[in-house]
């Protein structure tokens, strides 16, 4: 049979050189190299492939799994393997989530080419493809269900389809819905047969009863009464009346139906099931928020040990790592840096089995990937163990490739009184780590010199003897430079070994004695490296009270999770109240090294800005963070509640007590659509789910609640149960609904999840599209319910 889908492929020369197979070699690390004989099937939408041509095949990867395609030369192993195989015959498929890239080297650059060009087609193509196609996709089931291959479908066949999609139907109401569509009375089903028996069988009785609890006639909604619903239901106020004609426009597939402003249950259906109709408002989607308050004002996305694609010990360092985490929103970045063979720094975790990456290579695939996602400013944290002729190469390799992009001065010169806005800083690179002096000394400095030069320029035909006399004593000049503050020597960017050496030496003249007070010698860094710190200098915590008294709002401290989580116990409103004029980093314990995460949320609660996250690890924490940087546009900021904002703020995160305004949440779980197994190897198995929504906030606001489990039935469960919520800080809370299977032997198996603030929760009848455990859409998987937010705490209502 041709697949439905093909009909609607664009003709491409590609994709048809595809579907005769290609022999490629597919690569994953510099010693496994093995052919195989790679084919894209009829379908045009999925990919098998086998380790000969006609050997036995086994699917490889669906068109819509794959997030883009790179060339030969972007992939770090393929480039490691040039010298065996042309950078020009490979090329690298990257999928969404944190599956693993496949890389693969063809037998020639025409090949190569065919199946680039071919795979971007087809991936963007299904970009491009609206709900309603996605919805539409029964070729999908009609190719797992039709177990012959013969282009009908039987009744035996049906019945297996049924096993296949999750759900447990009465054989006798299932042969009635097959005996409807067999209009040709054949005895198979066939192309629109099927589709009709699909749509039969995905019919929504829930969605049918709030719709004809509104219509007059049952068959269609008149404007008034779609904008009833609307005001009434989904809490649109106001803008009802506009959002209703918008909707019909959108949603009423029929255009008798826009002519005369009606909405169908087609289009009601098709209204729920869209963004619209999504539990997050799509008001929060783009950037919504005021970007122009200082850095310390917001939530930043960011990383831990960012250069790692797995755990801590033996893991695999990548760029890889950089690529993934900028592209998902990651703002804050960290690099590890040691001193590496041949004069060229490296990226590692030190003292471990962790493999080992080029410094420059890092700092290039950051100058790519910064700013694909957002354009809001990338900080790296720098942790620095180099000696000073690596350090001076580092800050070489920081301002030549990134260029413009790397911010190495305030932005107006000047000395300022407040960390810089997101928007000031669009598109650049700040460097977070250690340095020698204040930013204060640093354009003191500056100045100093911009004079000196003048005067050495009005002096330089009547003196010329003057010259030399500086190009042979670079250290006096540096004394000359550095009047002003004799602790601190200062060198020139990039200045020779020996100047450095001469820098830590201790005085031994009187003359000298004046530039080095006497004073313990200790590792000094570069400071060509330090003039590129500029507004996130890197200090050691003591205490609030001694940050307040000897620190700049310029400085920023780094607390272990374990050292932050005493703090909010011991000093919450001291942290709440610190973290409104500094940047806070908080990091993961050094005991988690499986890369495992901790829950963010408790330092969010206090303010912190920068809770760096092993983002290779999927799970719970992970939800949390994607969650609350879901909004905004996914820029990577998102700016923190006005009473985490006040330096004299009187809240504490371990008693929250009023202004904070009160509310409760109504969440009736109605029903569920299309959820997958966990294991689809298992036909005979069908799921038992069960809906579980939790709550993350504050201590008192943490809490979950489930429904009863609905026994074998993952294709349309039907639950009808209302979970009843308090929260005291709403501002603070996010909500995570979580699908499981239920298992009474063992723990639940997880099936899909979707997190996001409760300030971007829409009210009324919406749909939870679900994600996956990796993060990635479970599209069609989706859960429907009801959401009512009260004013105040009431009884539970359930």
């Amino acid at each position: 049979m041709v697949s439905l889908m093909q009909g609607r492929l664009p003709i491409n020369q590609d994709v048809l050189l595809m579907q005769k197979g290609m022999l490629a070699r597919k690569v994953r690390s510099k010693s496994w190299k093995k052919l195989r004989y790679f084919r894209l099937q009829d379908d045009g939408m999925t990919v098998w492939h086998a380790r000969q041509a006609g050997g036995k095949a086994k699917p490889s990867f669906s068109i819509s799994d794959v997030e883009t395609v790179r060339e030969g030369h972007e992939s770090e192993l393929l480039r490691s393997l040039a010298e065996e195989f042309p950078l020009e015959q490979g090329f690298t498929i990257v999928f969404h989530g944190r599956r693993s890239n496949l890389d693969l080297v063809a037998n020639s650059v025409e090949e190569a080419q065919i199946w680039m060009q071919g795979l971007q087609h087809l991936v963007d193509f299904v970009t491009s493809m609206d709900q309603k196609e996605r919805l539409d996709q029964y070729h999908d089931w009609f190719q797992r269900g039709d177990k012959n291959q013969d282009g009908r479908m039987s009744f035996p066949e049906v019945q297996r389809l049924l096993h296949l999609m999750n759900v447990e139907m009465d054989q006798e109401y299932a042969l009635q819905l097959f005996q409807a569509a067999d209009t040709s009375q054949s005895g198979t089903l066939e192309g629109e047969e099927f589709v009709e028996f699909y749509k039969a069988l995905t019919k929504r009785p829930e969605v049918q009863e709030v719709f004809e609890n509104f219509s007059a006639d049952g068959q269609k909604l008149t404007l008034l009464e779609f904008v009833d619903f609307l005001r009434e239901e989904q809490k649109e106020g106001e803008r009802a009346s506009d959002l209703a004609l918008e909707l019909i426009d959108r949603y009423e597939p029929s255009d008798s139906g826009k002519v005369r402003h009606v909405l169908s249950l087609d289009g009601f259906l098709s209204y729920l099931c869209s963004k619209d109709g999504d539990v997050f408002n799509p008001a929060c989607l783009p950037i919504y928020q005021d970007m122009t308050q200082p850095l310390n004002h917001y939530y930043i996305n960011s990383s831990h040990n960012t250069y790692l694609v797995g755990d801590q010990l033996c893991g695999q360092s990548s760029v890889e790592g950089y690529i993934r985490a900028l592209k998902r929103g990651c703002r804050c970045v960290e690099v590890d840096i040691w001193d590496g063979p041949s004069g060229e720094p490296i990226v590692y975790h030190g003292h471990t089995l962790t493999s080992r990456i080029p410094f420059k290579d890092v700092v290039a695939t950051v100058a790519q990937y910064a700013f694909q996602t957002s354009d809001y400013p990338v900080i790296l944290s720098l942790e620095n163990h180099c000696t000073w002729e690596q350090q001076q190469v580092m800050a070489l390799h920081l301002t030549e490739i990134l260029g413009e992009q790397l911010l190495s001065t305030t932005l107006d010169g000047l000395l300022p009184t407040q960390l810089p806005s997101p928007e000031e800083l669009r598109r650049k690179i700040l460097v977070k780590g250690k340095k020698l002096q204040t930013l204060e000394e640093d354009l003191e400095e500056e100045e100093e010199e911009e004079v000196l030069e003048s005067q050495l320029e009005g002096e330089q035909e009547a003196k010329p003897e003057l010259e030399a006399q500086f190009e042979s004593e670079p250290q006096e000049l540096n004394c000359l430079y550095s009047h002003s503050h004799p602790q601190v020597v200062m060198c020139p960017p990039f200045c020779t070994p020996i100047c450095c050496q001469i820098m830590v030496q201790a005085p031994s003249s009187k003359h000298e004695s004046l530039l080095f007070p006497k004073q313990k010698c200790k590792p000094i860094m570069c400071p060509s490296l330090s003039a590129l710190v500029v507004y996130l200098k890197a200090v050691s915590f003591h205490s609030f009270t001694h940050s307040r008294e000897h620190y700049r709002f310029y400085e920023t401290s780094s607390f272990s999770e374990t050292k932050a989580k005493s703090l909010i116990k011991e000093a919450g409103n001291a942290f709440v109240q610190h973290n409104a004029w500094q940047l806070s980093r908080v990091y993961p314990s050094g005991l988690r090294t499986d890369s495992s995460n901790y829950n963010p949320q408790e330092l969010w609660n206090a303010g912190c800005q920068m809770v760096a996250m092993n983002v290779q690890t999927a799970g719970l924490e992970m939800d949390i963070c994607d969650g609350l940087f879901r909004q905004n546009g996914g820029c990577g900021y998102v700016l923190k509640p006005d009473f985490l904002r006040d330096t004299q703020s009187s809240f504490h995160p371990e008693r929250p007590i009023s202004p904070f305004k009160a509310q409760t949440l109504l969440i009736q779980v109605i029903s569920g659509q299309q959820l997958p197994k966990e294991d689809m190897t298992k036909e005979r198995s069908i799921v038992d789910p069960l809906v579980r929504v939790e709550i993350f906030g504050v201590r008192p606001d943490t809490t979950r609640q489930e429904t009863n489990y609905v026994e074998n039935n993952g294709f349309n469960p039907y639950w009808g149960q209302t979970l009843c919520f308090q929260v005291l800080v709403p501002e603070l809370a996010l909500l995570r609904f979580v699908v499981n299977d239920y298992n009474w032997k063992t723990r639940h198996d997880f099936i899909g999840q979707y997190t996001l603030p409760w300030t971007c929760m829409q009210q009324g009848y919406r749909h939870i599209h679900l994600l996956s455990k990796d993060g990635t859409s479970l599209h069609p998987a989706s859960i429907f319910v009801h959401i009512c937010i009260r004013e105040g705490l009431e009884g539970d209502e359930s």
